[in-house]
């Protein structure tokens, strides 16, 4: 097993009588819980027997499972019924860390544990390997190794090449998880919208131009990219509202949490193929955005992660990292050699926002980190740490 940042903050949030684990399909959710909460009884829903079991007397099936250290429910989406009588076991016996459960959807799962559980649970989200945890243990070595590849456990702990295991992944997704929670009529339909999403990495959300492309309506688009972020596939970056007295846009941006599967998508068949793809910018912004959002689950944070883009296009700042009381810009460039040019954004930016530009960064495909008046120069490497880097440079100041 890969050692995981957020087990920290796993253990943090076992003072919670209810530990929740969100996350996709094979990020090593179970993994982990079984190795922190070792000593719990473990029980897994995919089993069609415990699930039937669960559904059809919820309290018979947690009377069989009681012990005195506590209980895992993995994919426990499949019964949720089972909440509310979790919710009257915590409060009669106020266990701490007594249920963990696990889950790879937030279909309904967030709604039903607000209802059934407000104030009893800790909510966290693990995701595909970050770049931290992928360069602590030396499984990737380029930024383009990294984007290729992704960060799905398995491929690394059992020698899968992305070739291999992500049009499975993506198939196994489609027809287990899709068809399920979906009513999706033609499915080669829908994995030609998944195709166009991941052309579009990075890139403000057309509705419009994703359903003429599919042959659909707007509502069905709406539908499908609801989808594919509760299963935890892509997530919408929002735009910062502030408009520093310019108009600004309020399309929110793409992004899947795996570069891996975005590559599989595009056919992308290898890491040196990246070098010469259009897509290389796109996905290397991917890689950074989506690492970002890792940081601050892993930190047991809900991500405070924006854009900043002025309605005419002329100008964009591919991250604002919201402390409350200062925003930091972050702008993400592909190259490998530092140009003056990875500046101007900035500079433009913190003109208009009234701001130090030197408190901005750029984070770039190569290996030199620089601290210059009009910004600091952050390696992609060193960027796996940039939410820690930045809370701490700004510790205490205004």
């Amino acid at each position: 097993m890969f050692q995981r940042d957020l087990e920290k903050s796993l253990l943090r949030f076992a003072k919670f009588p209810v530990v929740a684990l969100l996350g996709p399909r094979q990020s090593g959710k179970t993994t982990l819980v079984k190795t922190v909460f070792h000593a719990h009884r473990f029980v897994s829903l995919e089993n069609p027997q415990q699930r039937a079991f669960a559904a059809n007397d919820p309290q018979g099936f947690l009377k069989q499972l009681e012990n005195p250290i506590g209980i895992i429910i993995d994919e426990f989406q499949y019964v949720p019924e089972l909440l509310s009588y979790i919710q009257v076991d915590s409060d009669e016996k106020k266990r701490p860390g007594y249920f963990v459960l696990t889950g790879s959807h937030n279909f309904l799962m967030n709604q039903a544990i607000t209802q059934s559980l407000a104030g009893r649970v800790g909510i966290l989200t693990l995701l595909p390997l970050s770049l931290h945890e992928l360069l602590q243990h030396t499984l990737v070595k380029t930024p383009h190794e990294a984007i290729f590849n992704g960060g799905y456990p398995r491929l690394y702990a059992e020698s899968f090449s992305p070739v291999e295991l992500l049009p499975s992944y993506i198939h196994s997704y489609i027809e287990r998880d899709v068809r399920q929670f979906a009513n999706i009529g033609d499915i080669h339909v829908f994995q030609k919208f998944m195709q166009l999403c991941a052309a579009r990495v990075g890139q403000q959300i057309n509705v419009t131009d994703l359903a003429t492309n599919c042959g659909v309506d707007r509502r069905t688009i709406d539908k499908w990219l609801s989808v594919l972020e509760a299963s935890y596939i892509i997530f919408l970056l929002k735009p910062y509202f502030n408009n520093f007295n310019k108009r600004i846009t309020k399309n929110a941006k793409l992004y899947f949490y795996d570069t891996g599967l975005v590559c599989s998508l595009l056919e992308i068949s290898s890491a040196k193929d990246l070098l010469l793809s259009s897509f290389r910018g796109a996905l290397f912004e991917c890689l950074i955005i989506s690492d970002l959002y890792k940081q601050y689950y892993n930190q047991g944070l809900r991500p405070s992660l924006y854009f900043w883009r002025d309605q005419n296009g002329t100008l964009e700042i591919d991250g604002l990292i919201d402390l409350g009381v200062k925003l930091i810009p972050i702008e993400i460039k592909s190259g490998e050699t530092i140009n003056k040019d990875f500046f101007k954004n900035l500079t433009r930016w913190s003109d208009i926002a009234s701001v130090d530009p030197s408190l901005g960064y750029v984070i770039y495909g190569g290996e030199e980190d620089q601290n210059r008046k009009t910004g600091r120069v952050l390696s992609w490497s060193h960027a796996a740490t940039l939410l820690t880097q930045v809370k701490e440079s700004n510790m205490g100041k205004p």
